[in-house]
């Protein structure tokens, strides 16, 4: 079993499809093909249906495929473990980030990690932190974003304890508040983030434990989009305050919700137990460095 040949399983099961995964490998769609039918061949099983829009796992798929990731990951690891023994960092960091926040919190981090391990090629994914969370226990990435409380598979360092705040379209009855209490939202219909965003979560239970739930008014995974529609009356959104500081929101409102139970608790969470790549280590000892939470 070679290990392109699980290389280009695995691109092929990310993508979709065996075009889509061509252009991510820099190959031809043949060649990617045949490395599907020759791995086929060995396992004695079919790994992917084949659609009409791309391609979807089989059982066998789903299993070779988890199997598949986790020894890509190792082999990668080796990699960049012997490069450590010299004295260099270098293989691949795989990093997951969320959707918002990620470009205050992480653009000026990436500059300086480039800096001092230009042989590191960093590999994002950008999903909500729900599915950010299952894509580490997958191991499609080493580390990712999410916010605390994390289950207990999970080992956690913190980056950012961020208060929220409610963006309040222009003539609220609120609107002339620098704080306010989540109880007082009880009534008013909220903008949320789509599902996969653990940030709802931490809202629901919030409202939950005042004796209420949320009234959600839309749901979107874009900022702007949600500032757009507090701007039209539409409802009001609870945002971590890295998302509200620097932005003209003239003329909405924003203030302070002063609950110690809802705020961004933001973390770089990995595989509790995981042995990490000296790229993924050298990530970790940049951000308690530059971000101590």
């Amino acid at each position: 079993m070679e290990l392109r040949h699980l290389r280009a399983f695995v691109e092929v099961a990310r993508q979709g499809g065996f075009s889509r995964a061509a252009r991510t490998l820099f190959s031809t769609q043949s060649t990617v093909s045949k490395a599907i039918g020759q791995l086929e061949a060995e396992l004695g099983e079919a790994l992917f249906e084949r659609l009409a829009t791309g391609v979807r796992l089989t059982g066998a798929g789903e299993l070779v495929y988890a199997r598949a990731v986790a020894m890509l990951a190792e082999g990668e690891h080796m990699v960049a473990e012997l490069a450590d023994l010299r004295g260099m960092v270098s293989g691949r960091l795989r990093l997951g980030l969320p959707i918002f926040g990620s470009a205050r919190l992480f653009a000026p981090l990436f500059a300086q990690y480039r800096q001092r391990h230009p042989g590191v090629e960093i590999e994002l994914l950008e999903q909500g932190s729900a599915r950010l969370e299952e894509a580490v226990l997958a191991g499609e990435v080493e580390l990712a974003v999410s916010l605390l409380p994390v289950p207990d598979a999970f080992a956690w360092q913190p980056v950012c304890d961020d208060p929220m705040m409610a963006v309040l379209w222009a003539d609220h009855p609120l609107g002339g508040r620098a704080s306010l209490r989540l109880t007082e939202l009880a009534q008013t219909p909220l903008i949320l983030f789509e599902q996969g965003f653990a940030l709802n979560a931490r809202i629901e239970t919030a409202c939950r434990a005042r004796g209420f739930a949320p009234e959600p008014a839309a749901r979107s995974s874009q900022v702007d989009f949600i500032i757009a529609l507090v701007a039209s009356g539409l409802g009001v959104a609870l945002l971590p305050r890295i998302l509200t500081e620097g932005r003209d929101l003239s003329p909405l409102h924003v203030a302070l919700v002063d609950e110690t139970d809802l705020r961004w608790r933001a973390a770089l969470v990995w595989r509790k137990g995981a042995r990490l790549s000296p790229a993924a280590r050298a990530w970790l000892a940049l951000a308690r460095e530059r971000l101590p939470g």
